[in-house]
């Protein structure tokens, strides 16, 4: 997938309650590659079904603030 073909959110409300690698490509802004090297990551508190990674909104949400230091 293309990075101008990934979804785009206005707003935490609009995410779905399981993100995949490419919703978070699309919130973050970044290649859907580097959003599944991070979804790898040991720091990263994504899910691994079979070779999908998710993670659920509240933990992609908690996650973003812990490392960033801002609330979103």
């Amino acid at each position: 997938m293309k990075k101008e073909d990934l979804p785009v959110y206005k707003n935490n409300e609009e995410l779905p309650l399981v993100l995949s690698t490419n919703d978070v490509a699309g919130y973050l802004n970044i290649s859907p590659s580097m959003a599944y090297e991070l979804m790898r990551s040991k720091d990263f508190p994504s899910i691994q079904i079979k070779r999908c990674y998710k993670i659920q909104r509240e933990q992609f949400l908690q996650w973003i603030n812990q490392t960033t230091g801002k609330v979103l």
